[in-house]
């Protein structure tokens, strides 16, 4: 059974970081993509960053770029979200997901909440 759990999400002011990891369990592939989506109260589940396990390319949405980065640790089955920068239209609920092939995400990690006060 695929599991994946984030953390890393809290309170933080407009300006600070966080970090916000997605550790995998039960996987038995290797997968294609890891991403992160946030989706705020009100709104659609949006795309945030992505990385592809073979090769580490990265992609970032535009209102994040510059700001967050990705990456992974293959060892670990881990990818991580380093948030920098922060700011207030930033809050949402933080989810990880996992692609086995280059279309859609098969499995999703319940979310983490990041709240960025102004």
């Amino acid at each position: 059974q695929v599991q994946l759990v984030e953390s890393g999400g809290g309170l933080v002011q407009a300006g600070g970081s966080l970090r916000l990891s997605c550790a995998t369990s039960g996987l038995t592939f290797s997968p294609y993509r890891m991403g992160w989506f946030r989706q705020a109260p009100g709104k659609e589940r949006d795309f945030v960053a992505a990385i592809l396990w073979s090769g580490g390319t990265t992609y970032y949405a535009d209102s994040v770029k510059g700001r967050f980065t990705i990456s992974r640790d293959n060892a670990k089955n881990t990818v991580y979200l380093q948030m920098n920068s922060l700011k207030p239209e930033d809050t949402a609920v933080y989810y990880c997901a996992v692609a086995r092939v280059i279309s859609g995400n098969d499995y999703w990690g319940q979310g983490t909440q990041v709240t960025v006060s102004s």
